[in-house]
């Protein structure tokens, strides 16, 4: 599995994948900049609260995921059900206890964070009706694993349709008020991405149900907590769930940061974020990718494979990095104008775009090796090296965003800042450790 043509065949579905998940925060963020800045602004902090949740779940599935692709490549496929059905278990659970904690949280959480009173009301409106999509996004990670973990991705493809379709009509609808509906705004947005999430689910159930040979699998429905495997899952996902969760929860500091800079600030950060996670897809893509590979190169003994896969990945990783950040800085007008027609906002965001055009270039080949790491099942190694870019990364956010107050073009710096730290540290791991022995 070296082959360029097909790495990308690999990727293209999972991109989609990707794509359908994020597209609920870019679609919320397109629509929500033609209402207004407070609408806008309440989304990016309501939203990145419910994100830092739902990260939880989908470094859980990463480690799943590990698993399941290390015994796919070693042929026991039976194993993958049991995995598949007490992960998704597990991960219910854990969406039931974290939404009614979040949901008593939230008031008094976000009163100690912000400052505007009106971005609080709205931010808080609009998580109390998102944080329900955790029910069916904590289970959606899961099936999306499994089907990663057998190299199985057109099905994301599908996936990716559905739940986009079903997240962009209900966005126009319910914000707007179209069709007879009543125009709810920012809870319509929010509406809409819990069905969405939903949608996406009830494919997954069908299609496993109807396209899958689930005796070679073994997919069977159990209730009950399988413990020791709950623990094999949680000895490799543990890390990758910190791993997940402390980079997002940073990313919550650096609004928090910037809310305090201001209300115009706040809008420019949220559009600019959103066209960022849009252009990252693609590196997100290939690096799931890169981790499925290599746990099954690792898995069926080819040790000799990992660095030649990684290579290989991060050459297309820094293709499709280029070719947005070109984009962006050469029609940074049209991209901005799709979120807002607010022409000062727009002026005053281009900095910023441009600045995230670099730190693209960087991402583009830091996370192709850092998911390389992941890979080769050593997830402690990659929260520790995690771990330390955060630190010199959240820092650097509370010098330049909340006490040097800097323009949000500088603030956005930090993730030049932290690429460059986790390039470095994946590439310290591959050339001192000794990698090739993980047991997973």
């Amino acid at each position: 599995m070296q082959n360029k043509k097909e790495i990308i065949r690999v990727s293209y579905p999972i991109f989609l994948g990707l794509l359908a998940q994020n597209v609920i925060n870019v679609t919320d963020t397109a629509f929500l900049g033609h209402v207004g800045e407070v609408e806008l602004g309440a989304s990016a902090l309501g939203g990145l609260y419910y994100i830092c949740l739902f990260t939880l779940a989908f470094g859980f599935s990463i480690g799943a995921q590990i698993l399941m692709a290390r015994r796919n490549g070693e042929g026991q496929f039976a194993a993958l059900g049991t995995i598949l059905n007490q992960g998704s278990l597990f991960s219910f659970l854990m969406a039931v206890v974290l939404l009614v904690a979040a949901t008593l949280s939230a008031r008094p959480v976000m009163q100690l964070m912000l400052s505007s009173e009106v971005i609080l009301e709205a931010s808080y409106d609009f998580f109390t009706v998102r944080v329900w999509g955790l029910l069916f996004s904590f289970v959606n990670v899961m099936y999306r694993a499994f089907y990663v973990a057998i190299i199985r991705t057109k099905v994301l493809t599908l996936n990716a349709i559905v739940m986009a379709g079903i997240n962009v009509l209900l966005d126009y609808v319910l914000i707007f008020g179209k069709f007879g509906a009543p125009r709810l705004g920012l809870e319509g947005a929010a509406i809409a991405s819990v069905m969405a999430e939903a949608g996406s689910l009830l494919f997954f159930l069908l299609y496993t149900r109807y396209a899958v040979d689930r005796k070679k699998y073994n997919l069977k429905l159990r209730l009950r907590i399988d413990f020791p495997v709950i623990r094999q899952i949680l000895n490799v996902s543990v890390f990758m769930m910190l791993q997940q969760f402390v980079p997002l929860a940073t990313w919550f500091v650096f609004f928090l940061a910037i809310e305090h800079i201001g209300q115009r600030e706040l809008a420019i950060a949220n559009v600019v974020r959103s066209i960022y996670i849009l252009v990252l897809i693609p590196v997100q893509a290939l690096s799931t990718t890169v981790n499925t590979l290599v746990s099954n190169a690792i898995g069926s003994g080819a040790i000799e494979k990992v660095k030649p896969i990684i290579r290989r990945v991060a050459q297309i990783s820094l293709v499709f990095a280029a070719g947005c950040a070109v984009l962006m800085l050469l029609f940074p007008h049209p991209i901005l104008a799709v979120y807002t027609n607010d022409a000062q906002l727009i002026e005053e965001a281009i900095p910023s775009l441009w600045v995230i055009a670099g730190a693209l270039l960087i991402a583009a080949l830091s996370n192709i090796c850092f998911s390389g790491i992941s890979g080769t099942g050593n997830t402690r190694s990659a929260l520790a090296i995690e771990l330390s870019a955060q630190v010199f990364y959240a820092a650097y956010i509370l010098a330049s965003c909340w006490w040097l107050k800097w323009p949000v073009a500088g603030c956005f710096t930090c993730e030049i800042v932290y690429y460059c730290l986790l390039l470095l540290g994946s590439l310290v791991y591959f050339r001192y450790f000794n990698w090739q022995k993980t047991k997973i």
